[in-house]
């Protein structure tokens, strides 16, 4: 049985160019998941940041449409995506890391946006946790009353939320020792840690 010379040609071509492909291109990148377990830890620092970003982004907003006024619909719709790291109002999530202080963890703000890995998606699940299903009422809140941020950290983290309203609990020891861990080889410490 004689096959056409065309797809022969083409059969070659693929996996000629198919061979030329790298493995990295090719191969799936593992899947980052957030870890639930931390965000008791860090519940309250996520919330205030959050508060500070809603407060940021709509003054970024009003300066970017002046004379006109920010709508609440605009309030609305940064609210509704400021947790969501497939979103530019979410970028912010990605200049912060989770550093072990004693027996707590805490956020730190960087200069630059690093790699998301499962700091950024536990930072991520945690605002989504927060602010839920309070996106319109915290939107709401912004629009009607014009809180300064103090203002909008007590609402949001306090009052709506809640999550600033018990003390994060300590961090057991083994999960101190992972983020030390974590903090070296992100400082390209590595080795027989």
């Amino acid at each position: 049985m004689e096959y056409p010379k065309s797809s022969v040609l083409l059969v070659i071509s693929v996996l000629l160019i198919s061979s030329c492909i790298p493995v990295s291109y090719s191969a799936k990148k593992p899947v980052l998941t957030a870890r639930k377990e931390d965000i008791p830890f860090i519940k309250c620092q996520v919330c205030e940041k959050l508060a500070s970003q809603l407060y940021q982004q709509v003054d970024k907003k009003q300066t970017q449409i002046s004379p006109k006024k920010v709508t609440e619909f605009d309030i609305i719709e940064i609210a509704e995506n400021v947790c969501n790291l497939k979103k530019e109002e979410g970028d912010w999530i990605l200049k912060i890391d989770i550093v072990e202080n004693g027996k707590k963890l805490e956020l730190v703000e960087q200069d630059t946006e690093g790699e998301c890995h499962s700091e950024c998606k536990t930072i991520e699940r945690a605002c989504q946790e927060i602010l839920g299903l309070s996106d319109t009422d915290v939107a709401e809140y912004m629009f009607k009353a014009k809180p300064k941020i103090d203002l909008l950290v007590k609402y949001l983290c306090k009052d709506l939320t809640k999550a600033c309203s018990v003390k994060p609990p300590a961090v057991p020891k083994m999960e101190i020792s992972r983020y030390t861990i974590f903090s070296l080889k992100k400082k390209g410490i590595s080795g027989a840690i």
